[in-house]
């Protein structure tokens, strides 16, 4: 576990590491890093089916968010790596354990909460504005997001669909959502990026991983540094 490091301290960790890592894989770390959003988070509340979390973390890391909170009253989750193809070790997962104080600690940081579910003051995907920072969160499989989440909800979100079936897999809902939301995010969002701390404490954790026994080299590396 890394300790808390000011500005200088991370970037003599960065200096130290980066040697150790190929230019091709740095050049993408630094492109990958500059399109990250931090302007939405997913929340996903109690998914109890593996797979279907593990392929909305591949989602997620492909459209360029960062953030994923895994709220876990009942159900723990298991990240699957057949299906999220290693896509977790790219994100920033934080786990909860209750949804009512979760959602409330956001709302605290002036983040909207949206709730993917059909309710009669719904909004489709292509009429939500996105304009404030937001929690986009998803419920449970078969009975969608809880009474807590429908208490603390802002906005409630929904796909127009025109067949028999009543509702999307959650990974397919995930997934047309973040395109919806990411594209215009970044078309009409001013600065929805990552700050330059949390870029910072980012690239730290993907060098890290790219390292064969990161842990000692962390360990020593701060066993010199007499200002740590």
């Amino acid at each position: 576990m890394i300790p808390p490091l000011n500005l200088a301290q991370k970037q003599a960790l960065i200096a130290h590491l980066k040697p150790m890592i190929s230019d091709n894989r740095l050049q993408r770390f630094e492109e990958v890093l500059e399109q990250r959003i931090g302007h939405m988070h997913i929340v996903l509340e109690d998914i109890y089916q593996a797979h279907n979390a593990s392929a909305v973390l591949r989602s997620v890391d492909c459209f360029g968010i960062q953030n994923v909170h895994l709220i876990e009253n009942k159900n723990h989750y298991k990240v699957s790596d057949d299906v999220a193809l290693g896509a977790s070790q790219w994100l920033s997962i934080h786990r909860h354990k209750n949804t009512k104080a979760t959602l409330q600690a956001f709302k605290q940081q002036d983040y909207k909460i949206a709730a993917t579910t059909p309710h009669q003051n719904d909004k489709t995907i292509y009429d939500f504005d996105i304009s404030q920072k937001f929690m986009l969160v998803f419920g449970t499989e078969k009975e969608g997001i809880s009474n807590e989440v429908l208490e603390a909800a802002d906005e409630f979100i929904k796909i127009p669909m025109y067949g028999f079936t009543e509702s999307f897999n959650i990974s397919v809902c995930a997934a047309m959502c973040m395109n919806e939301f990411s594209n215009k995010i970044r078309k009409q969002v001013p600065n929805p990026y990552l700050s330059e701390d949390e870029k910072q404490d980012i690239y730290i954790q993907w060098l890290l991983q790219s390292i064969r026994k990161s842990e000692v080299v962390l360990k020593d590396f701060l066993k010199k540094q007499t200002d740590f």
